[in-house]
């Protein structure tokens, strides 16, 4: 399995869509929801994006970015409208849920028409890797006036039919990762270091061994050994390429997996998570863990599912 894959497994639209209006100006919407990831996509029309801590983003038709926390949506930089805050209660039917919402025969055509998809915390671990990767406004180079994806989703908006929630999901999901791999691949780009990594014929197939199965007893020999090159060229390639040394990366993806583990999966005992990732004795395990993410697995399976704190870097 490539890096990159991996990461984005755990990050996926559920239930999401928590936004999905028709404007007429002036407008001015806050997007208040504690979703650390905000598709936003505009099917008509043009308005302002707004983020904490970075400049405004203009968004016109056809046009899709990916915002980290919280942003507000405005028809001007000097709106006159009263700012209303919108959150993932919006989406229910009280509140104008997805087939109570949507009053346009031609999603297309006069109104500004926007669609909002959160990605929520679930797996803590894959997520907080993820947004190490990504700034504040993801926004790749590429139009997406040709993308038949957002025909499709037009479309089933437009409609209230059985399993309408699941389609959407894919959807966000389908047009999330077209996004963040047109933005990783971009000219002139500072994508993260694993992800051109992978298309290098050592390295690539280093990675995908890795995460094929993080919990393998590897070694730089072992490794080196299942890429046909010896210890030093791996070690040296590797380091070169991804920014630190191949046992390292590992440790540090080990202990992205524990940290969805530990919240995932409550009935596991500490020691069987870290049999899981690799660790045949919980306190070696222990002992990595907070070394990388300042707290020890207990403290951070009860932050976590009290719902403390944000999310924890995967950089340590």
């Amino acid at each position: 399995m490539d890096a990159f894959s991996d990461l984005i497994r755990g990050v996926r639209a559920q239930g999401s869509l928590f936004g999905c209006t028709a404007l007429s100006a002036p407008w001015s919407l806050r997007f208040v929801d504690s979703a650390p990831l905000t598709l936003c996509t505009l099917l008509s029309g043009e308005g302002w994006v707004v983020p904490e801590d970075h400049p405004p983003e203009l968004l016109r038709a056809r046009e899709t970015i990916l915002v980290r926390g919280p942003f507000s949506f405005v028809d001007s930089l000097d709106t006159s409208a009263t700012p209303v805050d919108c959150g993932e209660f919006c989406a229910t039917p009280d509140q104008g849920g997805t087939q109570h919402r949507l009053g346009w025969n031609d999603p297309f055509h006069g109104e500004t028409n926007l669609i909002v998809g959160a990605y929520p915390v679930r797996s803590r671990g894959r997520m907080s890797a993820l947004l190490d990767a990504l700034p504040v406004v993801v926004r790749p180079p590429s139009s997406a006036a040709e993308d038949p994806v957002l025909d499709h989703l037009a479309a089933e908006l437009a409609v209230d039919a059985p399993g309408q929630q699941v389609v959407l999901d894919r959807l966000l999901d389908w047009m999330l990762v077209c996004l963040l791999r047109d933005w990783f691949d971009r000219p002139g780009g500072t994508p993260p270091p694993w992800w051109a990594a992978q298309r290098d014929p050592v390295v690539g197939a280093a990675l995908r061994l890795l995460h094929a199965d993080p919990a393998a007893p590897w070694t730089v020999v072992t490794l080196a050994a299942r890429t046909r090159v010896s210890r030093s060229t791996l070690a040296k390639r590797f380091a070169d390429l991804v920014g630190e040394p191949p046992m390292t990366y590992l440790t540090r993806w080990r202990m992205t997996l524990a940290a969805d583990l530990l919240t995932e999966q409550p009935s596991m005992s500490i020691a069987e998570v870290a049999r899981a990732v690799g660790y045949s004795d919980a306190f070696g395990f222990s002992s990595a863990f907070k070394r990388l993410r300042g707290v020890n697995p207990t403290g951070y399976r009860r932050a976590s599912l009290a719902g403390d704190g944000v999310l924890a870097s995967s950089r340590g």
